[in-house]
């Protein structure tokens, strides 16, 4: 780097005084708040707590362990030869770090990187044209993976190597999802029939862009350890990371909680129900996300569609209150419910199914509702991911949708929830029939 490059705790030199502590903030928050950062929840956090840190008088070196039980919940004294999840969300700040200096940061007078071997920023003044900036890339083997979540442990533990393998699989298959979808809008826009061209019109009418939320099945899974629910609350705050340094739990639950809360996962049948969204021409600008990464802001800013069940997507929690049908599992675990709060005549109460690899049927949630925040909502939810997918396909399929218009006998779909019962074939759903409904 040449003379001018100034760390966050050399302020000196006529040269450097605009460079304040002041002027570093804010725009370490501009960087923070923009859009490849801000929805990636870890890495924004990563940046804000090495960005203040290093603005601290005297403050030394940041080093991994700190950023590892401050931002990602590990615990003190964890083992950072085989949980390298610091070092391998650094090398994903770093990139969009770059990123955002050369698109909507590309007239910041000031640019900073966090060189490779320190996790302080350095800042200096935008080099002159044709000089490139550039954050120095990372060389270490262990800093080769591109991902925001997930680690690389070591070789002893054979399930983090799977998960990990799981990870770098989704993650590819939903780049390729999302480019899929927009081909579907460049080359389909017609073809479609009126029920289900209406419904995406009037659901898309209030001119808002369209959040998809995948759901987070590490959290089922961290869930299903501890026997312990997730609230929203700690969910967005990322409290639950904690509990894997929880001394009331086993050795054996914490090392597994901090490889599935180390992990980002998602289902085969809740990816299939992402595409089905994607395949429908009005829907397919929408923006693909995940649950862990999703925000407050943008829920009260878009429409949102939400995919999964509230234990694994936490965000229907703002939803379920609000619903006539909800799903709920037994105590084992082995059950799904489905409760229908208010039947009517010839409905049940409850609906139950048995889950297992080789369930025949399963039940599935639509609900087109308001969201509470502004704009409109969609919850898509099933006793299993399968029956999940099932309920992606209704809300794209036009027989199931004007089926619903014609049994509801109203000119036009309007708020609604239905309960559908899936029959599963070979790990798919096969056919869905209606079994309560509510229009509102």
């Amino acid at each position: 780097m040449s003379s001018m490059t100034i760390t966050a705790n050399e302020p000196s030199s006529d040269a450097e005084v605009q460079l304040t502590n002041s002027v570093r903030r804010a725009l370490i928050e501009r960087v923070a708040a923009s859009p490849s950062i801000k929805r990636a929840a870890r890495l924004r956090d990563f940046l804000l707590f090495v960005g203040y840190e290093s603005l601290k008088e005297g403050r030394g070196e940041i080093h991994e362990s700190e950023i590892g039980a401050r931002v990602f919940g590990r615990p003190d004294s964890y083992d950072r030869s085989h949980d390298n999840i610091v070092r391998v969300n650094a090398t994903e700040l770093r990139k969009r770090v770059e990123l955002y200096f050369s698109t909507e940061g590309a007239n910041e007078p000031i640019v900073f990187s966090i060189p490779r071997g320190s996790y302080s920023p350095v800042f200096q003044r935008r080099p002159a044209e044709g000089v490139s900036f550039a954050p120095v890339e990372e060389n270490r083997p262990s800093d080769g993976v591109v991902s925001d979540e997930t680690p690389v442990p070591g070789a002893h533990v054979r399930v983090h190597l799977l998960w990990g393998a799981i990870c770098v699989l989704l993650l590819g298959a939903c780049a390729a999802l999302y480019w899929t979808g927009h081909r579907v809008a460049d080359g389909a826009t017609e073809g479609k029939e009126p029920t289900v061209r209406r419904f995406w019109e009037n659901f898309l009418a209030n001119g808002r862009e369209t959040d998809i939320v995948l759901p987070d099945a590490s959290v089922f899974l961290g869930q299903e350890i501890t026997g312990r629910a997730i609230p929203l609350a700690n969910y967005i705050e990322h409290d639950y990371l904690h509990e894997s340094a929880d001394s009331k739990l086993s050795v054996d639950q914490r090392r597994a909680l901090a490889v599935v809360f180390g992990s980002n996962l998602v289902t085969l049948g809740d990816f299939r129900a992402a595409q089905q969204v994607l395949s429908v021409p009005w829907a397919a600008s929408g923006h693909l996300t995940d649950a862990r990464f999703y925000s407050a802001e943008a829920l009260k800013r878009n429409n949102v569609i939400l995919i999964g069940g509230e234990r694994a997507n936490p965000w229907e929690h703002l939803f379920n209150g609000s619903m006539n049908f909800g799903l709920d599992y037994g105590p084992d675990s082995n059950t799904a419910i489905i409760q229908n709060r208010t039947p009517r005549a010839g409905e049940q109460s409850q609906y139950e199914v048995s889950l297992g690899r080789n369930a025949p049927m399963g039940y599935s949630i639509v609900a087109y509702m308001p969201n509470p925040g502004g704009g409109n909502a969609i919850v898509l939810e099933g006793t299993d991911s399968d029956a999940t997918n099932a309920a992606a396909e209704f809300i794209t399929s036009e027989q199931q949708l004007h089926k619903l218009q014609v049994l509801a006998g109203v000119p036009k779909l309007t708020y609604f929830e239905v309960l559908l019962k899936t029959s599963l074939l070979s790990g798919a759903s096969f056919s869905s029939e209606i079994v309560a409904y509510r229009i509102r």
